[in-house]
């Protein structure tokens, strides 16, 4: 996988999201959705696409390439797995959630694969 800034792993991560809700993702949506302005979106998809992370058609509808799509399920499900587990040790979902989008950008491999162990034991 190409080495993509935090910034940019957020960006796929709201691309997955979104393209969950909607038909199609624009640019638009993603500015609505996260509350950024409408140049820092164009400029993160311009590097997106130059990453060939994004691709973006003549409707400028957005899709992830298969690479885009490993990275955002990559970085959408550490976000999942360190909510469940802030929220396991006693921490409300809102600030679990909040505090897991700022972890799973930079928490190694082996810590993910403890903590989801110990969540795999727990659920049990």
């Amino acid at each position: 996988m190409s080495k993509i800034l935090e910034s940019g792993e957020m960006y796929l991560e709201n691309i997955l999201v979104l393209r969950d809700k909607l038909e199609h993702v624009r640019a638009i949506d993603i500015v609505n959705y996260t509350g950024y302005s409408k140049p820092s979106i164009s400029r993160a998809m311009g590097l997106l696409r130059e990453d060939g992370m994004i691709e973006v058609d003549a409707q400028g509808y957005i899709t992830l390439t298969p690479e885009g799509e490993a990275r955002a399920q990559n970085v959408y499900l550490r976000h999942k797995a360190l909510t469940a587990f802030f929220c396991s040790i006693g921490i409300d979902e809102e600030t679990a959630s909040a505090d897991a989008c700022k972890i799973e950008h930079v928490i190694s491999e082996q810590s993910m694969v403890k903590i989801r162990e110990y969540l795999e034991k727990t659920d049990k």
